[in-house]
């Protein structure tokens, strides 16, 4: 096979060509400015350039190294034809519930409050109100947001669950695309696991923050594109939101200069609510190159118009 051509930022594709060349190391994996790379058949990325995916007139195959896949999409230079895959871990779904989880209790339980109080030195005992008193709606129900609603509800929240279609999960109350404003509704928690679409671009903004209960809370795992930073921003310094937990930006690192760093009402996290192992990465990688040399159906390919 000819070279693998890595393209993106950041420490994880280091991780994954360590983790490749370790399993096999007769794989040819170059960088951009590497002689050969011109030759590349295989992209393996994480948040590539726009522009760059073109560069490579002989990829058969894009593979991205985590679970998502829209930065792929982004670039308008990417050749529609060539299939692009991304990365399933079956362990992802339990770190997304325990991020999850640990957000939801952390507003539900008060401890935003208590960490404030710390700060000024002032004892001051929350409330404490049963789960089934505070409602948590999750949107999206893939795997990761059924998962999460299940044990939300398993919890004895108030759960509920948005969706495009029609979805049943024990203990959930679900919803679909047209019932959005029934399921924000008073919510007083709301988690963000959708895809990256063009319907789901900016849909955390002023008209869902308006539908949900006063004082309410935000958590985003889904992508930094689905949040209006100033909608938010609006909402949390009129009191509409209590808070928001952020774990995803539109550019990552987020940078120093962010007031999202400095806000004392917003939580930033690094792009840690779950991520697949890079012996996971690196198996499923291997997988789809040998199904690709050998012209069997691709595994984990994802279809452009939904994004996943």
């Amino acid at each position: 096979m000819k070279p693998l051509v890595l393209l993106g930022t950041g420490n994880g594709l280091g991780r994954v060509r360590e983790m490749l060349l370790a399993r096999e190391p007769e794989l040819n994996i170059v960088r951009p400015d590497d002689a050969d790379a011109q030759q590349a058949e295989v992209a393996l990325c994480w948040n590539p350039v726009p522009g760059s995916l073109g560069m490579y007139p002989h990829l058969r195959l894009i593979h991205s190294i985590a679970a998502g896949a829209d930065q792929i999409f982004k670039d308008p230079s990417r050749n529609p034809q060539i299939p692009v895959c991304r990365i399933v871990d079956p362990d992802h779904r339990l770190g997304m519930v325990e991020y999850v989880l640990w957000g939801v209790l952390h507003y539900h339980r008060g401890f935003d409050q208590v960490l404030r109080n710390q700060a000024w030195v002032f004892w001051d005992r929350p409330a404490q109100r049963p789960a089934k008193q505070t409602k948590v709606g999750v949107m999206g129900l893939g795997e990761l947001g059924r998962a999460v609603a299940s044990q939300l509800a398993a919890l004895d929240f108030d759960t509920r669950g948005w969706a495009r279609r029609a979805q049943q999960i024990e203990g959930v109350t679900t919803f679909q695309a047209g019932e959005i404003k029934a399921f924000l509704s008073g919510l007083d928690i709301l988690v963000c696991l959708l895809p990256l679409t063009t319907e789901t671009v900016g849909i955390l903004g002023e008209e869902t923050f308006a539908q949900m209960a006063t004082g309410s809370v935000v958590i985003n795992c889904g992508r930094g594109e689905h949040l209006n930073r100033e909608d938010l921003l609006a909402a949390l310094d009129n009191g509409q939101l209590r808070s928001a937990l952020l774990d995803v930006f539109e550019q990552e690192p987020l940078p120093v200069t962010d007031p999202f760093w400095r806000h004392p009402q917003i939580c930033v996290t690094p792009h840690i609510a779950s991520s697949a192992s890079y012996e996971v990465i690196a198996g499923q990688i291997l997988e789809n190159l040998a199904r690709l040399e050998s012209g069997a159906p691709l595994a984990n390919e994802v279809n452009p118009e939904q994004g996943y």
